[in-house]
């Protein structure tokens, strides 16, 4: 074995000892987007928003809404979406940490496409919320609970019939409860041909722009 071998050997077990000195030093998540829901429990000590407020909480559709508060300055509007994250996550880790606390007096949920594309069915999306209502009713009984309908996405088309009845099912059972509602927002981002209009959605075909989200203002204005 060469000087220079013996050299190199030495340099790359350095390396891998440093390597495996950071990954191993990494905190595990307690549960997913932990960093996330760390930043909104910081918000909170600094200054913990009035109970009464009105929460809209879900995946990137609410967290990328940045534009809501500005356009509703006179509404005590609180912000809690989880980028990526799933009705699933919610019903198991967020409630408590993310809803709870707050005490509001309305809810605003959009959630469910996520889980969707990830390859739960309609059925577990609607399960989830059955649950995640219920226990809203258990810990905020005065709270008004607006579900959002999931919206058809260009970059997701595959998805459009599972959605749909994701939808169904959800409005459904909404119509047989009390003090919730179902708020269509996925029909105001349609082309006459009940396709997704592009132009209102980022490069990604995902996300809104802002133009997007403004077409969701008109809807849910008059329930805020």
């Amino acid at each position: 074995m060469t000087m220079k071998f013996k050299f190199l050997l030495i340099i790359a077990l350095v390396f891998s000892a440093n390597v495996f000195a950071q990954e191993t030093a990494k905190p595990k998540l307690a549960y997913p987007f932990e960093d996330e829901i760390n930043v909104f429990k910081h918000q909170d000590s600094i200054a913990m928003p009035k109970p009464g407020g009105i929460l809209f909480i879900g995946s990137s559709s609410i967290r990328k809404w940045t534009e809501l508060p500005k356009h509703f300055p006179n509404k005590p509007i609180i912000m809690r979406g989880v980028g990526g994250s799933k009705i699933e996550q919610w019903v198991k880790y967020y409630m408590p940490l993310v809803v709870y606390p707050y005490k509001p007096s309305k809810i605003f949920i959009y959630v469910g496409d996520n889980d969707i594309a990830a390859g739960s069915g309609a059925q577990a999306v609607y399960d989830n919320f059955v649950q995640m209502l219920g226990m809203i009713r258990e810990h905020l009984p005065n709270t008004k609970v607006y579900f959002m309908s999931m919206k058809l996405s260009p970059s997701r088309a595959r998805y459009y019939n599972e959605v749909a009845l994701g939808d169904m099912m959800i409005t459904a059972y909404i119509k047989t409860q009390k003090n919730v509602e179902y708020i269509d927002v996925n029909t105001t981002l349609l082309t006459p041909k009940s396709l997704p209009d592009s132009v209102l959605f980022q490069k990604d075909m995902l996300h809104l722009n802002l133009t997007g989200y403004e077409h969701w203002e008109k809807v849910i204005a008059p329930y805020l």
